[in-house]
């Protein structure tokens, strides 16, 4: 008995879905009857609201006829210029230019990408076929980018002549019955049909309306900036689109670290590291040089904020062209020095011990600033002292020296159990060394990392103790190297600063483009499409019967509004005409030859934003 009435139960409620789905496809049906009669009701006076393309509804029938090459043809290029489609390619733009901004990428820093693969070598596969070590130059992200530029031209176009047309025409003539309008009102006037329409076209190229009379109605029209912002928009991408490629495939970067008292010239020998476009011609740089006279840090002492920054800028001399006058300049952080379209950033800083290096005859060999790469916040700093040429052993031998070397600015002291920074500034300086040497390895034609020494051919100095020669300098200190080999000298501190040199034209375009396009998405999105139509007809009993509707693209409280405030304004030209039957005689508006051919009932224009609801 159970399972009976389980089984009936499923059957009830299989009914109550099957009448439910039934139900609610009738409801879509009628109302898609409703917009389809009322769209024919209204004719021309609906039409040309907007510029978007119609999308053509599949006829029904039992079966889809073939199409054909041509046909198919024709709908990929539909699917493709569609907004729907335009807007799934810039999402998938925006998607995948996720990877290119979370995973390094080749073009940026390939040091960083080599360490990547180093470091992940499990992922580091999968990554190379997919390409995402180089995103923006990738078949996947062109791919995107090209059909997206193809999909907005295509759009664009057809639009673009729909509007222009648009333009050109007049609004469009009043329907037969303004009733079915959205916003309408309508009074009984003594003034002459003329005399209306004449003071109707007025008011509304006041409220700056675009309008002209047409039968006995006048037509006019008001917001067509929406349909202007809704192209800029779609332009603007376009041309956000090609300052992008432009830039991608004409720009030009470089580093370089330069000392204090050293200077740098824009030519492609000078740069430590330089990546440009597909299309860029090396011969192009633009003819400049700078100085790094000094450069300024300091830092917060105290607080939460110890240790940030306060002033971060390089002070320079620069000369524009081969034979310029030298002018002076300071970078700093997202404040660039800008020479004949060419921008130098400040983008990082650190500390270069001066260092001098003497064989065991006291000659000095070399003297130098050496830089070391910072690896934190306080500008702890590592890196390698390379002594290539010049120096010969006790017996008279031409050898090299190597030290690795480690610099804090701000040394805590002995015994404070750390060897790190305290602080960025340089307070309390102190350097360690410890030598090797033997054969650096630079003769063999391989490139070499400045900042790291390669000890496998090399050395080490032994200390008294038989140990690795090591120590800790102040600067005027040297570390003496054993068996009469000379010595280094910390002679003191200087900083360096690191630059970027880069020429990226569309960059102006681009950011023209931005502003455009949020400019006319607004516009698009804040302006009212919308039409008016006053109508002025005398009626069989001499009097005339004026009416006003307004239709929009979209339902919005401000065009009865707008309409009341009209009717408004046409009341003082013509006013409401008083009753001319007695007070128990039927109402004339009840009657069928006192109503216009609209079949409306007359209403006082002071009543008119209450009218404006939809009929």
């Amino acid at each position: 008995m159970s399972k009976l009435n389980g089984s009936t139960d499923e059957q009830k409620r299989a009914d109550e879905r099957k009448r439910a789905d039934k139900q609610r496809r009738t409801e879509d049906q009628r109302r898609t009857d409703e917009r389809e009669q009322q769209a024919h009701a209204l004719g021309a006076a609906g039409e040309r609201l907007s510029t978007a393309p119609r999308e053509e509804r599949p006829e029904a029938g039992p079966g889809v006829p073939s199409m054909g090459v041509v046909g198919w043809v024709r709908w990929f290029w539909r699917q493709l210029t569609s907004m729907r489609v335009a807007l799934i390619l810039l999402f998938l733009l925006s998607l995948g230019a996720i990877p290119g901004s979370l995973i390094p990428q080749t073009s940026v820093d390939d040091l960083k990408v080599q360490t990547f693969k180093e470091a992940n070598p499990t992922v580091t596969p999968i990554y190379e076929k997919l390409q995402l070590f180089d995103v923006y130059s990738s078949v996947w992200f062109s791919a995107i980018y090209i059909l997206l530029f193809v999909s907005l031209i295509g759009c664009i176009v057809p639009r673009t002549g729909q509007f222009v047309g648009q333009l050109r025409s007049r609004p469009p003539g009043a329907p037969k019955r303004l009733t079915r309008l959205p916003a309408y009102s309508t009074w009984r006037t003594e003034a002459q049909p003329e005399q209306v329409r004449e003071a109707a076209l007025a008011a509304l190229r006041k409220r700056r309306f675009r309008g002209h009379v047409v039968g006995d109605a006048v037509a006019a029209e008001k917001g067509y900036l929406r349909e202007a912002g809704n192209l800029v928009f779609h332009i603007a991408l376009i041309v956000m689109l090609v300052a992008f490629a432009a830039g991608q495939l004409f720009k030009s970067e470089g580093g370089k670290l330069v000392v204090e008292g050293d200077g740098f010239s824009n030519t492609l020998t000078q740069y430590d590291d330089f990546k440009s476009g597909s299309l860029y011609d090396t011969e192009s740089l633009a003819p400049f040089s700078f100085v790094l006279d000094d450069f300024v840090g300091t830092y917060a002492k105290s607080g939460p904020q110890r240790g940030t920054p306060r002033t971060f800028e390089a002070r320079v001399q620069y000369s524009e062209g081969a034979d310029g006058a030298m002018r002076k300049g300071v970078i700093k952080v997202n404040e660039p020095l800008v020479v004949d379209g060419t921008k130098v950033y400040l983008i990082a800083h650190g500390y270069a011990p001066v260092l001098t290096v003497r064989d065991g005859r006291g000659k000095v060999v070399s003297r130098s600033a050496v830089p070391l790469l910072p690896i934190d916040n306080n500008i702890t700093s590592t890196g390698a002292v390379k002594v290539m040429d010049g120096y010969r052993d006790k017996n008279g031998k031409k050898t090299q020296l190597g030290f690795q070397a480690f610099f804090v600015p701000t040394f805590a002291g002995a015994g404070q159990g750390t060897m790190f920074s305290q602080f960025p500034a340089a307070d309390y300086p102190v350097l360690a060394l410890n030598g090797y040497y033997g054969s650096l390895g630079v003769d063999s034609g391989l490139p070499q990392n400045v900042y790291q020494l390669n000890t496998s051919k090399m050395t080490a100095f032994k200390d008294a103790k038989g140990g690795k020669l090591k120590q800790r300098m102040r600067p005027g200190e040297k570390m003496v190297l054993p068996d009469g080999g000379g010595s280094i000298t910390f002679e003191g501190v200087e900083e360096w600063a690191s630059f970027q040199i880069s020429q990226q034209p569309g960059s102006g375009w681009a950011l023209t483009g931005g502003v455009a396009a949020i400019g006319g998405l607004a516009a698009s999105l804040f302006i009212q499409r919308r039409r008016v139509w006053v109508r002025a007809v005398r009626g069989p009993d001499g009097v005339t019967v004026v009416e006003l509707a307004g239709l929009g693209r979209s339902e919005s409280a401000r065009l009865p509004e707008e309409l009341g405030d009209l009717a408004s304004a046409l009341v003082t030209t013509a006013p409401v005409a008083p009753a001319a039957h007695a007070p128990d005689a039927p109402d004339a508006s009840d009657a069928p030859d006192a109503t216009n051919e609209a079949g409306s009932r007359p209403v006082h224009p002071h009543e008119a934003p209450a009218e404006g609801a939809e009929k």
